[in-house]
């Protein structure tokens, strides 16, 4: 077993007077903070955060970029998708201009063991739901080059079908990498689109759960759309 660790650094909360105005602003960012974090679909606004006070906001010197910072794990209840989940935010930025963020942090999951028949029958349709054409569907579907077979397809840009071998290098102890020098755009079950990935790194590790390096790829079209809301365990499975 590897295990790779990289710094987090703290900033400390400002003391700050408030005015009506400041808690005017607090709400107007921390309304577009669950809608960006935890996605405005149904599975993200039938989330709710149960420490909001431990979330701070602060802005670019430019104002043009909105940050947001938790000392404490953030505690979500997902009431779509039957999950309490602990989530260790690392960094989440917002660009005004662009309209693009980025968010990086580590999830743990437990489950509503509370739950009766008819709720635990309602999340396994919901969390089928949103892991049909995920990105861990993706991945995990890739990992077991059976990407056909789960509705998927692979092209470049010119239009041409990859193939399993043409994009996937095998290392060291059966690891496996995407490897591939520019875009790919990824299909599921539909003659249209639903992801588009670049490569940032030469390559991205992955793994038979569906993780994969956030940090080497950039994900954008429908498949990018998901968000915390949406999020599920990554051992889970179909059944």
């Amino acid at each position: 077993m590897e295990i790779y660790l990289s710094g987090r650094s703290f900033e400390l909360n400002e003391v700050v007077v408030a005015a009506k105005s400041t808690s005017k602003e607090r709400k107007a960012d921390l309304k577009l903070f669950k809608n960006q974090f935890l996605g405005s679909g149904y599975n993200g606004q039938n989330c709710v955060i149960m420490n909001e006070a431990d979330i701070t906001f602060k802005y670019s010197a430019s104002r043009d970029t909105l940050k947001a910072f938790a000392s404490k794990p953030i505690l979500i209840v997902n009431n779509s998708l039957g999950y309490k989940i602990n989530y260790f935010l690392n960094k989440f930025e917002y660009c005004w201009k662009s309209k693009t963020f980025l968010y990086e942090g580590s999830a743990f999951f437990s489950e509503d063991m509370a739950a009766g028949l008819t709720q635990k029958n309602f999340f396994e349709k919901r969390r089928k739901s949103a892991y049909l054409g995920s990105r861990s569907h993706f991945f995990s579907s890739l990992w077991t080059n059976s990407l056909k077979n789960n509705g998927f397809s692979i092209k470049n840009p010119t239009g041409e079908n990859m193939n399993y071998e043409e994009i996937v290098s095998i290392g060291a102890g059966f690891k496996k990498h995407l490897s591939y020098k520019g875009s790919l755009i990824i299909y599921y079950l539909s003659k249209y689109p639903t992801g588009y990935i670049e490569l940032i790194k030469n390559q991205v590790f992955f793994d038979g759960n569906g993780y994969f390096d956030g940090s080497g790829v950039i994900i954008s079209g429908q498949m990018a759309q998901q968000r915390i809301g949406d999020l599920l365990p990554f051992d889970f499975r179909l059944k």
